[in-house]
């Protein structure tokens, strides 16, 4: 089974769970380095794009995808 855990990883290559309840188990694992810069424009972005998401109207157009509401 594949899992997703996110890391830091400091100067001298120690590996660190950011979440402080999760468990980096020992074995294989494949890294994908993302960049550093916090300007990331999907999170710029997020919170104006949170007043037209959490609209009632896009909740209506999409709770066909929700099932359990």
């Amino acid at each position: 089974m594949l899992r997703a855990i996110q890391v830091q990883i400091d100067a001298n290559g120690q590996v660190r769970p950011i979440e402080p309840n999760e468990h980096v188990p020992a074995g294989r694992a494949l890294v994908v380095l993302l960049d550093s810069d916090t300007n990331e424009p999907a999170l710029l972005a997020e919170s104006s794009l949170a007043a037209d998401w959490l609209r009632p109207e896009e909740d209506e157009a999409w709770a066909h995808l929700q099932p359990d509401k």
